[in-house]
């Protein structure tokens, strides 16, 4: 029998969800040692885990590496892969938001031929193209994008936002929400055909889990 195959964020999401795993009745030993391994196993229930880069997550899910994948919302929206997303799992939430310095609040909207900063061209494109129809030029960043308008590169950002706290302590705010991010559960459009039983047993699990959540609350 081969293995179902389960792509996991390295950190914060797998650490969250582990718990749901193990009550879905999957063996997460491995998962909660301190090994450098990147392929983890329950041979129990042949289930193998892939601890990849989060970006990567929905890659090894649609080319079929892997048949389930947790990842951020904010990850999904950027990659754009041909996947299933089957569950809001409510943790690990924030905003994608646009930001800005505070002396802009009441007019950054009719700046013209405004330059972007974000991690997250693809999310920043879209949202300005077919939410408020207009073309802008995104520069790309791999660290702080609120260093962009504070030097002057960018007039704007476009960035998740959890707390605000980075935000306020740059006199930056919230010019708008783009999306609400929490962690999704992914499936490979073969793999949801081809193994199915297996791959409901877990999401059910999830599913229960989820709403016994929602009832405690």
């Amino acid at each position: 029998m081969s293995y179902l195959t389960i792509a996991l964020s390295k950190g914060r999401l797998t650490d969250l969800t582990i718990k749901m795993f193990e009550k879905a009745g999957l063996d997460c030993t491995e998962l909660k040692g301190t090994t450098r391994k990147l392929i983890l196993f329950d041979e129990k229930n042949k289930v193998r885990f892939l601890l990849a880069k989060p970006s990567d997550v929905p890659t090894y899910v649609e080319y079929g590496t892997a048949d389930i994948g947790i990842v951020g919302k904010d990850t999904l929206m950027e990659e754009g892969r041909n996947l299933y997303e089957v569950l809001d799992l409510g943790f690990a939430k924030c905003r994608m938001c646009v930001a800005g310095p505070s002396n802009l609040k009441d007019v950054w909207a009719n700046v013209p031929n405004k330059r972007v900063c974000t991690k997250y061209p693809r999310i920043a494109k879209d949202y300005f193209e077919h939410k408020r129809g207009e073309s802008v030029e995104i520069i790309k960043l791999n660290g702080s994008v609120e260093l962009g308008p504070l030097t002057g590169l960018s007039d704007i950002i476009v960035d998740l936002v959890e707390s605000g706290r980075t935000l306020v302590e740059n006199d930056l705010i919230v010019y708008d929400d783009v999306a609400e991010i929490s962690a999704r559960m992914i499936v490979n459009r073969v793999s949801m055909k081809m193994r199915n039983d297996k791959i409901s047993r877990i999401i059910d699990s999830f599913t229960k889990q989820l709403k016994e959540r929602e009832e405690i609350v």
